[in-house]
């Protein structure tokens, strides 16, 4: 691949192959199941031959093909083992590699964004990329006062590239339904598109790390890099080192995996209560597992206890501002959902136009649907697998299911659909983990309206948020 495919004609038929190959794929596993081979051995073969063609295809084309991809990747332990382990290892190297572009076109790019004199900037750059992403990628290097440096490099032609690609995806969202059981594509590509400005203004990003950076600056649990120059389409921030998350996913120990847990769900949570800003794309590439700062006193010592390692949070390209943090009515809802109160819950939602006018339902019937979903919320910790994320998507995703129908008729006010898919992402990578996490410490410590005590308090209405129209809930 010598550059960034950019032309919509070519993008739209390597898009546009995607269908055709599933629908090709699935003739060609009925013409070997008549010539004799079993229905489970061809499936697999089927399969595997999607896993591979999407990989490629939405890698290649990078932009909003990959930002897909990525979004959905962080889903598939919510699929049926037989389907998931294909299709895993496909969707997990979104995570933190694509093919890369070629160094003549990384070197055009900072000349033409930081000068001519862009490596006197650095005292070593390495030409072969560190990680890809959707948009970018990212170079390790020396900067001048001898600090190391992450560089991220926006591809050329990205911005139209991410418009193209989510346009074309959403003309056949439906037949990636099946990747993701219980979960509408089509509003998931339409909050990507939303959210394609900001994704492309690294001044926004920088903006929104140097905030998060400030506040976590001394926090012994989170780690973010400073930011150290930022030009139109070039961003130099501090590099971390780190287990990816990814790794930890595959081949970390139990404490490894249950303290990466752990503090995903304290980010989620702290991030907005401490800056006002919610960090928008929770997949593994974007998180490292980092052992304690070393001891001035005892720099012998290295690693130390996982309790005390520390999780590295990187791209800041999408947040959700929420200058007073999460909503209340969140924790509101949640307080009143473990208390019982299925009237409190739904005269809340219908506030808040999770359920519309014109719509009437039984609160009970309400309170029963988010029982099984707030399961986290109820034990004191709870181990997040993989069979439990699929027993909710089946039970959401099945049409003859009373949850199913019942989820339907719910609304998803504007307001809160970035908040529900950064929540539902970060539940699927906690299952990735399989980690055990006590999240009733996280809500009790971050989470608005959440203990009772506090909300009397406060005295206040549930904070507003939301606009009168807004999409189907599907968990």
């Amino acid at each position: 691949m010598s550059d960034l495919p950019r032309k919509a004609v070519t993008r739209t038929a390597k898009l546009a192959a995607l269908p055709l190959g599933f629908a090709g794929r699935a003739t060609w596993g009925l013409g070997r199941r008549i010539g004799g081979k079993s229905a489970e051995l061809v499936a697999r073969e089927v399969q595997q031959r999607t896993a591979d063609q999407l990989f490629k295809t939405l890698g290649e084309l990078k932009g909003g093909a990959m930002k897909l991809g990525q979004a959905l990747s962080v889903f598939e332990s919510a699929l049926p083992e037989e389907i998931a382990g294909p299709y895993r290892a496909a969707l997990t190297k979104l995570q933190e590699a694509a093919p890369p572009l070629p160094a003549r076109t990384v070197h055009g790019v900072l000349e033409e964004r930081i000068g001519e004199d862009w490596r006197e900037y650095f005292l070593e750059f390495e030409d072969t990329p560190a990680a890809a992403a959707s948009i970018g990628q990212v170079h390790r290097a020396v900067w001048h006062d001898g600090r190391e440096v992450a560089v991220k490099v926006q591809y050329p032609g990205a911005g139209e590239a991410l418009l193209s690609d989510l346009a074309q995806l959403s003309r056949f969202a439906r037949l990636l339904g099946p990747l993701v059981p219980g979960m509408d594509i089509k509003p998931l590509i339409k909050e990507l598109r939303d959210r394609v400005s900001e994704e492309l203004d690294y001044e926004l990003e920088a903006q929104a790390q140097r905030e998060h950076a400030a506040e976590f600056e001394d926090d012994p649990d989170v780690v973010i890099p400073q930011v150290v120059h930022q030009a139109d389409q070039v961003l130099v921030t501090e590099w971390i080192d780190g287990i990816p998350l990814s790794e930890v996913i595959v081949e970390g120990t139990a404490e490894q995996r249950d303290r990466a847990g752990q503090l995903l769900a304290r980010f989620l949570f702290s991030g907005p209560a401490r800056t006002g800003l919610l960090h928008a794309d929770p997949h593994p590439g974007n998180f490292r597992l980092l052992p304690p700062a070393q001891d001035a006193e005892r720099p012998e010592e290295e690693g130390g206890p996982v309790s005390a390692w520390r999780l590295g949070v990187l791209d800041f390209g999408t947040v959700d501002r929420l200058p007073g943090g999460l909503p209340q009515t969140i924790g509101d809802s949640l307080r009143m959902a473990l208390e019982g109160d299925a009237a409190g819950v739904y005269g809340l939602l219908c506030e808040e136009n999770f359920v519309k006018e014109s719509i009437d339902l039984d609160p009970d019937e309400v309170l029963d649907y988010l029982l099984p979903i707030i399961e986290p919320t109820q034990v004191e910790e709870f181990t997040f697998t993989r069979g439990w994320i699929r027993d909710q998507a089946a039970r959401i995703a099945d049409p003859r299911s009373p949850a199913h129908q019942l989820g339907r008729q719910l609304n998803l006010p504007p307001a809160y659909v970035l908040i529900h898919r950064v929540t539902l992402s970060t539940i699927g990578v906690l299952c990735q983990l399989g980690a055990t996490v006590r999240m009733r410490d996280e809500l009790d410590t971050w989470l608005p309206g959440f203990l009772a005590e506090a909300s009397e308090e406060a005295g206040e209405a549930p904070q507003e948020a939301g606009e009168p129209e807004g999409e189907a809930v599907q968990a």
